[in-house]
């Protein structure tokens, strides 16, 4: 039975991030979704800067904090280990959830492209920042990064493998492709607006100190493995002719 509620809660949390994620998509580029980035009504300029940016620091701190081994090690003291996964990818869709809502719009226009062609460029950029995203996570194993695989083995009695080093496609290239995902689609827009900025900004600083905290964990995690890696492929920017030596030296 207790295998069997942790599969609903990790099937609900999922559901809930599926739905966070999808917004987000209609968030950052005003699509469809009833609250964007740039939609309701402005407020005065230093509350909203305030306001949002303590809602991307609520989404931040909570993304990080609960990503550190230290914290897992506390937490799933209190909550089973199968559902540790689901509660955190469940508490970061409830910050985002939080951010659409409270977000204050500062629609003051930073810069317009014009030009069709350059338009419609920014566009398929900003698309392909959430294929990347997509695939990135498929790329590892996206029902793990979910928690769904978590809840699942537990309700059929099996062990999930340890995690093991891989380097799949376009990680070969990019040690975090799903962070260049998010800051190819929120920084790609014709219409830059001073609310928009002001989240591309935010969100970058939080991915920039985000990659150190999670490589100081894939460093204690790998050792020397991840140290290779981290020299021969880009951060989040693949470089043209750098290649990638597998682990007995031959170029994958």
């Amino acid at each position: 039975m207790a295998g069997l509620v942790a599969v609903i809660y990790g099937v609900v949390a999922y559901g809930f991030t599926l739905v966070a994620l999808l917004y987000l998509i209609g968030f950052v580029g005003n699509l469809v979704v009833p609250k964007s980035i740039d939609s309701g009504t402005a407020g005065p300029l230093l509350q909203s800067l305030i306001v949002n940016t303590m809602l991307i620091g609520l989404f931040a701190i909570q993304h990080s904090v609960m990503a550190r081994q230290g914290f897992k090690r506390w937490w799933t003291r209190i909550v089973p280990p199968s559902v540790e996964r689901s509660t955190y990818v469940l508490f970061a869709s409830f910050a985002l959830l939080m951010l659409y809502w409270q977000w204050k719009p500062i629609p003051a226009l930073v810069w317009t492209v014009h030009n069709p062609t350059a338009g419609e460029v920014l566009d398929g950029i900003f698309w392909l920042g959430w294929v990347v995203l997509v695939v990135s996570t498929f790329l590892l194993s996206h029902f793990e990064l979910f928690g769904l695989s978590q809840v699942f083995s537990r309700l059929f009695g099996k062990q999930l493998s340890d995690a093991k080093f891989r380097t799949p496609l376009l990680y070969r290239h990019v040690r975090h492709p799903i962070y260049l995902g998010v800051l190819l689609a929120v920084w790609a827009t014709p219409t830059m607006t001073a609310g928009h900025l002001l989240f591309s900004v935010v969100i970058t600083g939080y991915i920039l100190i985000g990659i150190q905290l999670e490589e100081r964990d894939l460093v204690q995690q790998f050792g020397d493995q991840y140290r290779r890696y981290r020299q021969r492929a880009a951060m989040l920017i693949p470089l043209p002719g750098r290649k990638f030596t597998g682990p007995k030296g031959a170029d994958v």
